[in-house]
């Protein structure tokens, strides 16, 4: 019987630390006046590799769109050049290094470059991306963001991989 307890304690000190590796960030539409409608979640999960990113979205344009952690914790619009635009106020992408680069998920640029999600022809993002570089706790005091547009990991021709407006954006818990 005290075996038994011994595991049974061992058991549930793995499911609590389990729980502290993973968080869900509810994902909004970015519009001029703040956060819009709700979208849906993206779940992260570390896991050996990296932090797994599993959305469950529906609500955009089929293909694929950029997708990156954003420096601040806010998803409001910020004005630039006269114009309010949607979820500026996240800032850029998260760079504690400073590398200024945008190389995408397994380059040495911005930590926050994360792989694209794919939408599919009903609107919805189901499939996982794996960030190999980030863990749940870089997560704390970010934002999530989905760009329109795809995400070429480069910046040429065009900056921040040539991605599209600032779509949809969630406040990580």
């Amino acid at each position: 019987m005290k075996r038994f307890l011994i595991l049974f304690a061992g058991l549930l000190l793995i499911s609590s630390s389990a729980l502290a590796d993973e968080v869900t960030v509810s994902m909004f539409f970015a519009t001029d006046t703040g956060p819009g409608k709700a979208i849906g979640t993206i779940s992260v999960t570390d896991t050996p590799y990296g932090a797994v990113f599993t959305p469950d979205l529906l609500g955009f344009t089929q293909g694929l769109h950029g997708f990156h952690v954003h420096e601040n914790a806010d998803c409001g619009p910020k004005q630039k050049d006269g114009k309010m635009v949607p979820g500026l106020a996240a800032g850029g992408h998260f760079d504690p290094a400073g590398s200024g680069r945008h190389e995408g998920p397994y380059g040495n640029g911005h930590l926050g470059d994360l792989p694209p999600l794919y939408i599919d022809a009903n609107g919805g993002s189901s499939l996982p991306v794996l960030a190999p570089r980030l863990k749940v706790a870089d997560l704390k005091g970010r934002s999530l963001m989905v760009h329109a547009g795809g995400d070429n990991f480069s910046d040429n021709p065009e900056p921040l991989g040539g991605g599209g407006p600032r779509k949809a954006c969630g406040i990580v818990p």
